[in-house]
């Protein structure tokens, strides 16, 4: 399963005609996502967000590509080029806000100058210069079911507020997969680390260990990866992804649609009387 690095809504964009400088943004949603593929490369691709179909996809080599600002009226348009050819490929960003364009320019050349570097999300720009202990969205995604019912029940009232008040900001993972949340989970629940461990970078101590995660989750890395995996669960493209964890395809949809679906299979993984009349089998 390829590894998804980054991802932000994004359209494509056309140069009127072959020989002229004017750039014309299309209204067709899509998506830029950059992955780790299955096939060991670093692929840049573009997806309709409506038809869910992918129409580019390019394979790229550190340092070889850069995306930078074009001159638009709409100050949103975006080109990628590369120094090692003439081809070029024009986007603009479609997220609602413009708050986090910055953010998501910065954060793609990092990937486009080495895929292996740690994004920074509104943190110091010392975070990227730590020990490298990237956590991939698979980990993630696998922490989160794995949460007993009676440690939703912030998440629960979150949800019912977000439903009943929809001015209300919407929530981000950022403010759940907290070390204050997490940090109580394992403790409670040391029999969950061995199962985790799997999830998470070859180079980890061992063997499993409550310390070891409660270093990762108090890593700036680790809030880098909550943060890249929040964003691209914002694009409602990660169906695939989630499906393969044993949630249901919508759970990839989009952030409360995810929540929504840990939820329930927390509550199908515990049984009526407790977590304690629980029977391991093997």
């Amino acid at each position: 399963m390829a590894d998804i690095l980054l991802a932000f809504k994004a359209g494509r964009a056309f140069r009127r005609d072959n020989t002229s400088n004017i750039v014309e943004p299309s209204p067709v949603k899509g998506a830029i996502i950059l992955t780790a593929g299955d096939d060991g490369l670093f692929h840049f691709t573009w997806k309709n967000r409506t038809s869910g179909v992918v129409d580019e996809d390019l394979i790229l080599f550190p340092s070889d590509a850069s995306f930078v600002k074009v001159p638009h009226p709409t100050g949103r348009v975006y080109v990628l080029k590369f120094s090692s050819s003439n081809q070029r490929h024009f986007f603009w960003l479609q997220d609602a806000s413009t708050a986090r364009d910055e953010e998501f320019v910065a954060n793609i050349n990092r990937l486009l100058e080495d895929p292996e570097s740690n994004l920074v999300w509104n943190t110091a720009s010392s975070a990227a210069s730590q020990p490298q202990a990237s956590t991939s969205a698979a980990s993630l995604s696998a922490t989160a079911p794995l949460i007993p019912p009676e440690q939703l029940a912030q998440l629960q009232a979150l949800l019912a507020g977000s439903s009943s008040t929809p001015a209300a900001p919407e929530f981000s993972l950022t403010d759940i997969l907290t070390p204050a949340n997490l940090t109580p989970l394992f403790t409670s629940h040391p029999e969950l680390i061995p199962t985790l461990f799997p999830h998470l970078p070859p180079d980890l101590p061992t063997p499993p260990s409550a310390e070891a995660l409660q270093r990762i989750i108090n890593s700036p890395q680790f809030r880098s990866a909550v943060s890249s995996f929040d964003q691209a669960l914002r694009t409602g493209l990660l169906g695939g992804l989630v499906r393969g964890l044993g949630l249901p395809e919508e759970a990839g949809t989009g952030i409360e649609p995810f929540l929504r679906a840990v939820q329930e299979q927390a509550n199908k993984d515990t049984p009526p009387g407790g977590a304690d009349d629980h029977m391991e089998t093997d």
